[in-house]
């Protein structure tokens, strides 16, 4: 009996053997689940902008005569480039002359009346100290004395404004740069104060586009770009430096104004360009599949395919769901591969052949 317990043995060990091996080979050679992925891209929220924009000097200054006066010379022309200081037109200055001649004239009359007072009120003086004019007396030379030094100063005061006047009569640049208009012609009259030259001072070029009201929000913080109808291949890097608070009445648009960074003699003014509106990067997210989610009561998760093909849960943030879409905020890598069909049948660690969607 011992024998031949012995001898089945010996014929069952190879086959349980066989079969143990059988079992962990089919394990290993199991099908490995099929499963349809995509890759994660995070992008801006809100899409890049572009609007058409006019470069302008970053300060332009609309130049007058301080003076009313017939125009006698026109000495620029638009595009002349001026130096601080150099003349640009001039009056008819004979006027002016004759303005300063009459008060030259009244300066030297009000000095000998004033002479004269003071010499009158110094008799005045002595005689009283004397006895033989009243005090009534010296009091009226007095007055009239001061007001002789009074007319003097209103005529020295005079003398001042006329020649200033006919310094006035010559228009003169107080900076460097370009003179972009020129809005008379000589033998016409001008008024003190109107606008005869408009200047452009050297420095920086700035692009000058309308913003809609709808992009308002984003402006201020977004990163900006221009670049030329001309030579649309060269960027300029652009900063907003001014934004109007009010809209303009027939557009309903708001004035910006974006100084651009490196712009050469080769951005003339009145170029037309484009401003390209860009996010600044922070308000980014990835618009996946809504059938991508998955959820055991702990939260959204999306499930991640490793290297090995094997599976990992990771849990993600939601910004918002957008009707078959989701947009998640972070948990994945730009570049994840994440199952998007089948979700609820996979399991973590599970090992997965991959199908491009």
């Amino acid at each position: 009996m011992a024998r031949m317990t012995a001898a089945v043995m010996l014929v069952a060990l190879p086959l349980m053997l066989a079969g143990c091996g059988d079992g962990k080979n089919a394990q290993k050679d199991a099908p490995t689940r099929a499963v349809v992925t995509a890759k994660v891209h995070y992008e801006p929220l809100t899409p890049t902008r572009s609007f058409t924009a006019t470069i302008r000097p970053q300060i332009e200054s609309d130049l007058g005569f301080r003076v009313a006066g017939k125009v006698a010379q026109k000495l620029v022309i638009a595009g002349t480039r001026v130096a601080a200081g150099q003349p640009m037109a001039t009056l008819d200055p004979n006027d002016f002359k004759l303005q300063k001649e009459q008060a030259e004239a009244e300066l030297k009359a009000s000095t000998a009346a004033l002479a004269q007072a003071e010499a009158d009120e110094d008799r005045a003086a002595a005689l009283r100290k004397k006895g033989w004019v009243t005090e009534a007396v010296l009091g009226k030379q007095h007055a009239a004395t001061e007001e002789a030094r009074g007319r003097k100063s209103r005529a020295e005061r005079a003398l001042e404004l006329a020649s200033n006047a006919l310094t006035y009569a010559t228009l003169k640049s107080d900076v460097s740069g370009t003179v972009t208009l020129v809005n008379i012609e000589p033998g016409q009259v001008v008024a003190a104060g109107q606008m005869v030259v408009r200047v452009a001072q050297d420095g920086g070029r700035e692009a000058v586009v309308a913003i809609p009201e709808v992009q308002l929000s984003r402006i201020r913080e977004a990163k900006a770009e221009v670049s030329l109808w001309s030579n649309p291949g060269k960027i300029y890097p652009a900063k907003l430096r001014e934004l109007s608070p009010s809209a303009d009445a027939a557009t309903r648009t708001y004035a910006a104004r974006f100084t651009l960074e490196g712009a050469g003699p080769e951005v003339e003014f009145g170029m037309t360009a484009n401003v390209t509106i860009k996010s600044s990067g922070h308000d980014q997210a990835a618009r996946l599949p809504l059938s991508a989610m998955f959820n055991q009561g702990s939260g959204p998760a999306l499930w991640v395919v490793k290297s090995d093909n094997s599976l990992e849960l990771k849990p993600v943030e939601i910004i918002s769901y957008d009707g078959r879409e989701v947009l998640v905020k972070s948990g994945v890598n730009e570049g994840d591969v994440i199952v998007i069909l089948g979700v609820q049948k996979l399991d973590a660690g599970q090992r997965v052949r991959v199908v491009q969607n």
